[in-house]
This record gives structure tokens, sequence and C-alpha cells, in this order.
């Protein structure tokens, strides 16, 4: 080999062979995984993943709370990998049980109507004469609200602000629409008077006497079209949400109102996609603060 080709790596065959083995060897060398290399963020990861947030959450949070330090940067991916794969893992395998159970099956979202043909609900107002300003979430006090039901005819209401996405649960004692209207409107009357402007609720006959709601707490219901559970889609995306603590099948009589708002907690701490994973509970008390 001349001095010129051997100073240079050999002829340019040679070096291109090499460089593909190099590179390829590195390949199929097993890799650092970030969260183990990282403690401080693994750290982080960790404490979120116990307060059930999801790796899409932590993720995109971690973007708004360390803008300028890409050493606290993780995807969504990673975060994943460290908890399914354990060769690489760097997260413990007690943190599975806080990711939220995946559906089998997609089910109809008309599985989840609920018919009922002993009554209909005395002077319903459609949906279809709400204000604009509910449809546009432009401004907060508008809610979504459903029963959430579990065994043995057991409910929880759910009450979820369409602009903040910010939730409650309601312990009811039955369907019964005298019991389900007293609960909620107890619960709506703390709310400051910019929070209680409208409330949609599906076609169920526990909000037939939806007048005396109104007259207690000064906010019109309106009704959503039978079989049309997407005009409520913030309720309906919650409740599923919910079922991460209530399975289908739990007796939910077994929770106390204490337990309810624990949950609700939970919920209104989690950062949430849609909202530029700012969470409910600062987007609700920033929407308050800007109608003052």
């Amino acid at each position: 080999m001349s001095r010129e080709v051997a100073r240079h790596g050999g002829p340019p065959a040679y070096r291109a062979s090499r460089a593909d083995d190099e590179a390829w060897q590195s390949a199929l060398r097993p890799k650092r995984c970030l969260l183990s290399i990282n403690l401080k963020l693994r750290n982080i990861v960790a404490s979120k993943l116990i307060l059930d947030w999801s790796p899409k959450q932590i993720s995109g949070w971690l973007k708004t709370q360390y803008p300028d330090d890409k050493s606290m940067r993780v995807s969504h991916e990673t975060i994943y990998r460290s908890l399914f794969i354990q060769a690489r893992g760097a997260l413990k395998k007690e943190l599975l049980e806080h990711l939220r159970s995946k559906r089998r099956i997609r089910r109809s979202q008309h599985s989840r109507i609920f018919k009922d043909g002993r009554g209909q609900i005395p002077e319903a107002i459609s949906i279809r004469e709400r204000p604009a300003e509910v449809e546009d979430r432009a401004i907060p006090g508008h809610w979504e609200g459903d029963l959430l039901r579990g065994s043995g005819n057991s409910h929880i209401a759910t009450l979820v602000e369409r602009q903040s996405r910010f939730v409650m649960l309601i312990k009811v004692p039955s369907r019964d629409t005298t019991e389900v209207v007293g609960a909620l409107s107890k619960h709506v009357r703390k709310l400051p008077a910019t929070l209680r402007r409208s409330l949609t609720w599906d076609r169920g006959l526990e909000m037939a006497k939806h007048k005396d709601f109104t007259v207690a707490t000064d906010v019109k219901v309106y009704f959503c079209d039978p079989q049309s559970p997407w005009q409520r889609g913030s309720n309906e995306n919650t409740n599923g949400l919910l079922r991460q603590y209530f399975p289908k099948k739990t007796d939910l009589t077994d929770y106390s109102q204490s337990d309810l708002n624990k949950v609700a907690l939970l919920l209104n701490q989690r950062p949430r996609e849609t909202l530029g994973f700012q969470t409910p509970a600062s987007k609700l008390q920033e929407s308050v603060a800007s109608t003052h």
C-alpha cells in the first residue's frame, strides 16, 4: 500500500466498507435510555406517572416547564419504551398500573345511550337554541353533564366546564330526578356567578325537573338531540377518563363525596393536550380572572 493511500486509510472502496461496518456495529450496540442517564428527568417523569399523567401529557408539560433546557425533554415514546422494554427500562414496573387501560374493542358511542320509553322531559329546551357563545367556548361557565353508571344501578353525576375541561363529580343516591336535581343544585350554587351560565345534558329523565334546577341556580338547561352523545363531547371524553378510577361494574355507592373530590382533583391537575398542556384547574383560574 502506498504511503498516500495508507495516510488516508486505504483505497476508497476499503474506507467505505470499514465505515459501513463501524456504523452497523454502532447500531447493534445497546443504547442507554435517556431516562437512565438523567436522574432528575427520570424522577420527574416517575412523579407525574404516579399522579396518573399519561406519557404524552408528561412530554408536553416538560416542554412548557423547561423551554430552554433540552436535557429536560423526553418523548412520550421513550417513556413508554422505558416502561415496557425492561432490558432498557429506567422506570419501575410498578408505574405501569398508573397508565390508562386501553379498550380492546372500540364500541359505538350509541351503545351508551340510555333509552327510556316511560316518558318525556317536559318543556325541554333543545341544544339548537343554545347561544353561540357556548359553542365556541369563548366564555367560561358553560357546562356539560351526565350520569356515570356503575353496578347495581349506582351512579355519579359528572359536570365538565366546556372551556377549561374542569370536572366536578357529585354523589347522587339514585337516578330519581328530585334527588339528582337536588344534588346538582347544591354543588352548582357554590360556584361564582361567572361560572353559572348554562348546562347541556343528554335526554335522561334524571333531569326531568330541570326547571327546578334553573330556579335554584339561575342556570338554563339545554338537552341534546336523541342518540347524539358527541353534542356533549367534553363530558363524554371525561367520562372515559373516569373509567380509570371507576371501572364498569364498580359499585359507585361505595364512594363518598370526599372520595369523588379527590378523583376530580387528580383530573383537574393533569395537563391536557387540548389545552396546550395546561391543566383544567389553571385554565379555569385564568379564564375567571380574565372575566373580571
